[in-house]
């Protein structure tokens, strides 16, 4: 039997980040996401002409060197145009494109910036001479290194400071738990142990006003309602992340292709579900506790018995609607979700399904949800 060794007491540095809503000088904001455009549209220009006379490709120092001396007509620092100009040519290699889109009017403002263009004053931030406020300010942990960050415009026009640091963080030692987690439409996330993480279907309890003010062309209070969504989706799955990843020290996960599904009848579902932003929220917060994180391939774990490995659960579109099976070969009942967390714990190469679990599944799952609804009571579960 394999079981994760304790995180060790040596302290690691990891990247956070703190997003602060910007309360004044949001027209400065706007002048420099209009000149972040113009330099990202010269990028791709440059890009364009290469392919058009069959030159070299343009790389992030070529680019810079074309829009040097730029800062002084478009008043904005320099090196937030080199760090568009990098982003630019990052962005097409991972797009794997010969080049990408113009950004334009409908493009949400972004102005990133180096770490030493911001200066943390006591009730904002200070950048290329002006001092913008935000609500809610806090103090940054003590010895945090300031590393590059961006001010973000979202879809209701507000902006925001995305503060990034690195700070030293010493993981607690704690008795080593496993999971597996298979995510799904039915429930959220379902764990080897039977404890299941409700699935709030947030837009779809949103959709019916999202149509009626879509029809009367009310596109204020559609951004309204969708930032709405996003914004409980997001509070949702962090704090039962957190939970997650405090309670186990090992967590594997299965690698469901959330990007392929969208692209299909389920798309509304699956980007309601938040498949993407759960995985990479519980990743990090996982890591930076000191505990293991593995994204696991999770193909015929619902069909594979957990007990015997026989391949004889439910199969086809079919098969889809049959929660509760029995194997064939020795006769176990399983929950589909359930023995599907279980073989991707085992396909971890962990080597138990449940280990150093000091609690059962309704008492782990009464944990996560009290942590995720602090208000609702939870006698009755």
């Amino acid at each position: 039997m394999t079981v994760p060794s304790p995180p060790t007491d040596e302290a690691r540095e990891v990247i956070k980040t703190y997003s602060f809503r910007v309360k004044n000088l949001e027209g400065e904001l706007n002048r420099h996401a209009r000149a972040v455009n113009l330099t990202w549209n010269f990028c791709n220009g440059a890009q364009k002409h290469a392919l058009r006379w069959g030159k070299r490709w343009p790389t992030a120092f070529d680019l810079m060197y074309l829009v040097a001396g730029a800062c002084k007509e478009l008043n904005t620092p320099a090196n937030t145009l080199c760090l568009v100009c990098k982003n630019y040519d990052k962005s097409r290699r991972q797009a794997r494109k010969r080049a990408l889109r113009y950004r334009g009017r409908r493009s949400l403002g972004w102005v990133p910036f180096r770490a030493q263009s911001l200066k943390v004053m006591e009730d904002g931030f200070r950048f290329a001479g002006k001092h913008y406020r935000v609500f809610n300010p806090r103090e940054l942990p003590e010895g945090a290194k300031l590393v590059d960050g961006s001010f973000a415009q979202d879809s209701e026009g507000k902006w925001f400071l995305n503060v990034c640091f690195k700070v030293a963080i010493t993981p607690r030692t704690r008795v080593a738990k496993a999971v597996g987690i298979d995510l799904g439409l039915k429930t959220l996330a379902t764990l080897s142990n039977g404890a299941e993480i409700d699935h709030p279907r947030f837009y779809r309890k949103m959709e019916a006003r999202l149509a009626t003010a879509s029809r009367a062309n009310k596109r204020g209070q559609v951004r309204r309602l969708q930032a709405r969504c996003a914004n409980a989706r997001k509070d949702y799955i962090h704090k039962a992340t957190t939970a997650l990843a405090e309670e186990y020290s090992y967590v594997a996960i299965g690698d469901v292709p959330a990007s392929k599904l969208g692209r299909t009848k389920m798309a509304k579902s699956i980007y309601d579900a938040g498949w993407t932003m759960f995985k990479r929220q519980l990743r990090y917060k996982a890591i930076a506790l000191g505990g293991t994180f593995m994204e696991i391939d999770e193909s015929f774990t619902t069909r594979t018995c957990s007990e015997c490995g026989a391949f004889s659960g439910p199969e086809g579109r079919q098969g889809l609607s049959v929660r509760q099976w029995q194997c064939s070969a020795c006769g176990a009942d399983h929950h589909r979700d359930v023995n599907s967390a279980r073989n991707i714990l085992v396909r971890s190469r962990h080597g138990t399904l449940i280990a150093g679990a000091a609690t059962s599944g309704s008492a782990d799952i009464t944990a996560i949800d009290a942590a995720i609804n602090p208000s609702k009571p939870v006698e009755g579960r």
